[in-house]
């Protein structure tokens, strides 16, 4: 199996076409204009047979966002072409999305009811750090924008998760914050599973940072955050309009520090890839399945296989993107001190007895997909 893997592996290098121009990892990737593409963070919507790729746009000095979201297009996932600001942020003082601020992962799906785009994107406040930790959204008429700030806030205030019954509940009523000031105890990770920091923040709404959106084969989508403090992942279920919170969610891994979520699923089972939390460093990407998005979730050994694997390749993951019924990994090469000159990793994803596996490639092509 793995020497068909291997020689499947020498096949695609090699057959990169000029159609299809080779992928190669950790490169400048230039846009029609010969610009480095500038869409970090980012996901992929497809809309007939056009790709739409949204990220951060990032300046040469600084992380914060001092043009907004940033949109590219292309028929051959390849050659992109520029389509400018999908999202601006705001020159007016003390807007939400003020120049300055924080704005990260942008991602957005198409709702076909409403026939509007939606844009979630993880905010934090000009000024105030990560303190915030609020989610953003937008809406356009056009895939490309221009997209339309509606609101930011945090995620579904005075609603505990739907896994919390009553004995649940008895639980989180004996937490109290006083007794668990020193953190990473042993008593204090397990008051965090049972919810102590999600009674913290019961009245003004849990956290919600890094995050991706996923919609499902019923139609119904789905906003997937790291919240108390990126110490628990949560899937929140939106509304038919997708622009807000339907009220009904769940924590995945309590306490387990997770960011960076990216999930596809495949024959029924859904599957995760996140980070760990250690800034703007690289580390060991985690994965994570189930058989519900409601779970329960199973974690698994990192999914990464190559060199460098045990720090996902020196990236980060930000989106998984299905191409006809394969999917590729998509994570960001952060450069914190030359922000713009970020680098992309892009990795078909395999599957080995059943489980998923990216595997470093040095080039390959998508000549082997089927995009339809």
């Amino acid at each position: 199996m793995r020497k068909l893997l291997l020689l499947s592996a020498l096949f695609i290098a090699a057959s990169a076409s000029a159609d299809n121009k080779p992928i190669r990892s950790g490169e400048l990737w230039p846009d029609t204009d010969g610009r480095h593409i500038n869409a970090h963070g980012g996901g992929i919507m497809k809309l007939g047979n056009t790709y739409y790729w949204f990220g951060e746009h990032k300046a040469d000095t600084t992380s914060s966002a001092m043009v907004g979201v940033t949109c590219y297009a292309s028929e051959d996932l390849t050659t992109w072409r520029n389509c400018g600001v999908a999202l601006s942020v705001s020159d007016e003082p003390g807007s939400e999305i003020e120049r300055g601020c924080v704005l990260e992962r942008p991602k957005v799906i198409y709702n076909k009811v409403t026939g509007k785009f939606c844009m979630w994107f993880h905010l934090e406040l000009k000024g105030r750090g990560y303190s915030a930790a609020r989610y953003g959204v937008a809406v356009g008429n056009r895939p490309e924008g221009p997209y339309r700030f509606l609101y930011s806030q945090r995620a579904n205030p005075g609603i505990y998760p739907v896994e919390f019954g009553e004995k649940e509940l008895a639980v989180v009523d004996t937490l109290d914050g006083e007794h668990f000031k020193e953190w990473w105890t042993l008593t204090w990770r397990e008051a965090i599973k049972e919810g102590l920091f999600l009674k913290r923040d019961f009245g003004t709404g849990q956290m919600a940072r890094d995050m991706t959106l996923y919609v499902d084969d019923d139609g119904k989508a789905y906003h997937i955050f790291s919240s108390e403090d990126n110490l628990t992942l949560h899937i929140a279920e939106l509304a038919p309009d997708f622009l807000h919170h339907s009220g009904r969610y769940t924590r995945v891994a309590p306490g387990g520090q997770n960011e960076a979520p990216a999930i596809f699923k495949k024959d029924g089972t859904y599957w995760m890839i996140t980070s760990g939390c250690t800034g703007w460093a690289p580390n060991e990407a985690r994965m994570f399945s189930a058989p519900s998005i409601w779970g329960p979730w199973t974690q698994h050994p990192t999914p990464c296989v190559g060199p460098k694997a045990e720090i996902t390749f020196e990236g980060q993951s930000t989106f998984i993107l299905p191409v006809g019924d394969q999917f590729i990994f998509m994570a960001d090469i952060w450069r914190p001190r030359h922000p713009s000159d970020a680098r992309y990793i892009w990795l078909p994803i395999t599957f080995e007895d059943g489980k998923p596996v990216v595997r470093w490639q040095d080039v390959w092509s998508f000549d082997q997909f089927n995009k339809k």
